[in-house]
């Protein structure tokens, strides 16, 4: 069954055209992620999905008999309600009785309440509201009393999301999602969502969250939108694919407009009217518009030079008075290029900790102390307060129309700006026509314009979207300083840190790993532990096993031996052709090159390390 079906819908502001032409259907159970840059009309697409927005022409045809449920970015609710009220407020009959339920309750009208709980039982609403609690306390909201109007803007995010989970809907559509989740709670989602039987059309920059949700994508790309079959992995093969395409027609119009060219120089021949078709037919070949994919644009990195002393952290505690430590015993001498994630749940520090690195708070025990060199560029989750009526290439400019790194390299503004994907119309735009995204990445680039060397940044990928995250990367990848960085995006910690600090229950802990390593690991322990536990329960039946571990061979002595002498220089290798790739920039032969050796070495190390782990095993 049909869901519904978008057939040429167009949509323009103003003469500035979000998108033309957009078809597709979405099919029962279908799950489909919606991605492009932020001001290409993603939540906008959205909201004419669901009804809330008129489209300019074209129509969505809509199953009369399907249930639509739309959750906006900032959902709203009635001022004075609970948290439980608000999460059972919703237009279908059990959801209304619940409400006059609890409604009853609240006023201590107990002969209401008794006439009430029989039509309950009847219409199962205990079970409504029983998976109401458990979806609130999934999403972190315990305290079913308090009042929404207390709420901060991230938990009314949640309880908005809580709402739209137990909405009974035949289509779901989710406007970033995962924003202000934790990690935990976003595995959650990942896995109540896929098991859903209801179609999903989201928009989110959670790749991981789009490889493990959805089996289907729609890409909004210059006014066009293309759709893919598969999840975020299989999405980005067809979507190179199509580039290739693309390129390939890019090269034969290029050619043909040279043809074309040296004709219409030829002078009188050209100007009959005779030939007035070949010169209409030039006129619309030059016409034709092409764009320039992210992974074409040379990314440069501003960052002012480092010297020897850079941060020393010693013994270093915080605790806010009247409360618990957030953290404490932190140890740690920042050397140059280190990556570092700072994870942990919600409210156990982590913004906070970033405030102390950057002497914005005083640690209440031990000292954090900064090199002379150090300047510090902090991406807090507020945004500044804008001029709304400056361009955005005179609010980069304000303090000079470009910056000369540590190698030299003289970097315009306007450079940076295309670098971070504001083309040369979007630079004389007024910054009070910018969307939520493009205004946080505004915010990024004025940052990286005053040069830090050690960069802080707290939630930098919220209202990011992928286009934006992929170059973000990529500049990290040739930054020369020091990046500390908090996010619950897992692909962006994997793709940035090389190390964590892990704050939960006023601990502070060191991993050396990426995010997904360290995820392996823990659920690795916590199988162990249950492991250990399942065999002292079984411990009064014992299996005694007779076979003994062997050994290792002389030989498998020796490959072992050579495996751990060598493997880490491999390890190596690796991590300078990874270093090199991202230095080539647009050099393709090269790139083409480096990437082919990297492909080698990489399953190479691949290899040893399995056989080491085979022969680790033997060793016992």
């Amino acid at each position: 069954m049909n869901i519904l079906t978008a057939t040429h819908v167009k949509k323009s502001y103003g003469p500035r055209v979000l998108f033309d032409e957009v078809n597709f259907t979405v099919a029962e159970g279908q799950k489909t992620g919606l991605i492009g840059l932020n001001g290409a009309g993603k939540t906008t697409l959205l909201k004419i999905v669901a009804g809330f927005v008129e489209t300019d022409s074209g129509s969505i045809w809509k199953n009369q008999k399907a249930r639509i449920h739309f959750l906006p970015q900032e959902p709203q609710f009635i001022a004075g309600h609970t948290i439980l009220e608000s999460v059972l407020d919703g237009d279908i009959p059990v959801m209304r009785l619940l409400q006059r339920y609890e409604e009853a309750v609240r006023r201590n009208d107990d002969q209401l309440v008794l006439k009430l709980t029989g039509e309950m039982e009847a219409q199962h609403a205990w079970e409504v509201e029983q998976h109401a609690k458990i979806i609130l306390q999934k999403l972190g909201m315990e305290n079913l009393t308090q009042l929404v109007d207390t709420l901060s803007g991230g938990q009314r995010k949640r309880l908005g999301l809580a709402r739209a989970l137990i909405m009974p809907c035949d289509l779901l559509i989710l406007d970033e999602p995962t924003n202000h989740l934790d990690d935990k709670t976003i595995l959650w989602l990942e896995e109540y969502l896929r098991d859903s039987r209801a179609a999903l059309l989201l928009s989110t920059h959670d790749r991981y969250f789009l490889d493990c949700v959805v089996d289907s994508m729609i890409e909004l790309d210059r006014g066009h939108v293309y759709t893919y079959s598969g999840n975020y992995g299989q999405y980005l093969e067809l979507r190179q694919t199509r580039l290739d395409q693309e390129a390939a027609s890019e090269a034969k119009r290029h050619n043909l407009i040279r043809r074309e060219t040296a004709w219409i120089k030829r002078g009188a021949q050209a100007r009959s009217t005779k030939q007035k078709a070949r010169r209409d037919r030039y006129e619309q070949i030059c016409a034709i518009e092409s764009g320039k994919p992210v992974g074409n644009i040379e990314i440069w990195d501003t960052s002012a030079r480092l010297g020897k002393t850079i941060l020393d952290i010693d013994n270093a505690a915080f605790a806010y008075l009247g409360h618990g430590t957030l953290f404490r015993h932190v140890t740690y001498h920042v050397a140059k290029h280190d990556r570092i994630g700072i994870i942990g749940e919600n409210g156990v520090g982590k913004s906070t900790f970033l405030k102390m690195l950057a002497g914005r708070l005083q640690p209440t025990e031990g000292t954090v102390s900064a090199g002379s060199t150090v300047k510090f560029g902090f991406f807090t989750q507020q945004l500044p307060e804008f001029d709304e009526n400056m361009r955005v290439i005179d609010y980069i400019e304000e303090h000079g129309s470009y910056v000369v790194n540590q190698f030299g390299q003289q970097i315009a503004a306007s450079r940076l700006l295309e670098q971070f994907l504001f083309t040369e119309e979007m630079q004389y735009t007024y910054i009070y026509k910018l969307s939520g995204g493009e205004r946080r990445r505004l915010y990024l680039l004025r940052l990286l314009m005053d040069q830090p060397n050690m960069l802080l940044l707290d939630e930098p990928t919220n209202d990011l979207d992928i286009p934006t995250l992929t170059v973000l990367e990529r500049y990290l990848d040739t930054y020369q300083g020091v990046v500390f960085v908090v996010s619950h995006d897992r692909y962006f910690l994997d793709r940035v840190a090389d190390k964590l600090f892990v704050l939960g229950n006023g601990i502070w802990t060191r991993y050396d790993g990426d995010y997904s390593e360290y995820l392996e690991e823990k659920f690795s322990r916590r199988d162990d532990k249950k492991e250990a536990k399942d065999a002292a329960i079984a411990v009064h039946t014992p299996v005694v096993s007779k076979r003994k571990k062997e050994g290792l061979t002389s030989r498998q002595q020796d490959e072992l031996a050579w495996i751990t002498r060598e493997l880490p220089q491999y390890e190596a290798m690796l991590q300078g052709l990874n270093a090199a790739i991202a230095a080539a920039g647009s050099d393709y032969e090269k790139v083409e090159s480096l990437l082919q050796e990297q492909g080698k070495t990489q399953k190479q190390v691949d290899e040893m390390t399995t056989r080491w782990c085979e022969l680790e095993d033997l060793k016992g």
